[in-house]
C-alpha cells in the first residue's frame, strides 16, 4: 500500500472513530482483520509489529531509511511495474549493452583528469614573490605560506584539473620556481 493511500486510509478511520455508534463496528471489523491470519506468528516478531504500528509516518520513514542501510538494501524506482521483472530477451539485451558500455568506458578512465601540483625548488632571489603567490594560490596566511615554500619540495595541492595545474605551473615558473605536475 503507498503512503498516500495509508494516509487517507487513517485519516478516514479516525473521522470515522469519532462517531460513537461506527466507532464499535469499526473496532469490531479492526479485530476480525487482525486475528484473521491463521498462521502461526513468531513470539519475536509480534512486539515488533506491536511497536512499529505504533510509529508517526516520520519514524516510519527513518526506521525504512535505517533498515535500508543497514542492510544495504538500494532504493527502487517509484512509479510503473516496478516489481515485475524483464523478459529474458531484454534482461540479455541489457546486460549486452553494459557489457559493451563498460568496454567504452575502460580507455576513457584511463586517461587521467586530476593532478598534483608540486613545488620542487624556487630561486633565492625570487623566493619573496613565490611566497605570495602561494599565499594566493592556496589561501595560507604568510608565515604558513613561508614555512610553505622554505619546506620545499611539497606538493602544493592534490585532485586539481589539467587546465588549473598547468595555469599554476605557469605562474610559478614565470617568478622563477622549478614546479613539476603529477
Amino acid at each position: 500500500m503507498s503512503v498516500s493511500c495509508r494516509l487517507a486510509a487513517r485519516s478516514c478511520s479516525r473521522q470515522l472513530s469519532t462517531i460513537p455508534a461506527i466507532r464499535s463496528s469499526v473496532a469490531v471489523a479492526s479485530q476480525r482483520r487482525y486475528n484473521s491470519s491463521d498462521a502461526p506468528v513468531n513470539p519475536k516478531i509480534t512486539p515488533i509489529v506491536d511497536q512499529i504500528s505504533q510509529l508517526t509516518l516520520l519514524e516510519t520513514a527513518d526506521l525504512v531509511s535505517a533498515l535500508k542501510s543497514r542492510l544495504n538494501i538500494p532504493d527502487l524506482p517509484v512509479g510503473g511495474s516496478f516489481a515485475a521483472a524483464p523478459p529474458p530477451s531484454a534482461a540479455a539485451a541489457a546486460a549486452a549493452a553494459a557489457e559493451a558500455e563498460a568496454d567504452a568506458a575502460a580507455p576513457a578512465a584511463a586517461e587521467k583528469t586530476l593532478f598534483a601540483v608540486k613545488l620542487l625548488s624556487f630561486e633565492a632571489g625570487t623566493k619573496p614573490k613565490i611566497i605570495k603567490e602561494v599565499k594566493s594560490l592556496l589561501g595560507l596566511s604568510l608565515v604558513e605560506s613561508k614555512k610553505f615554500v622554505e619546506s620545499a619540495p611539497k606538493v602544493m595541492k592534490d585532485n586539481v584539473p589539467k587546465e588549473d595545474a598547468e595555469k599554476m605551473k605557469e605562474t610559478l615558473t614565470a617568478l622563477g620556481a622549478k614546479v613539476e605536475i603529477d
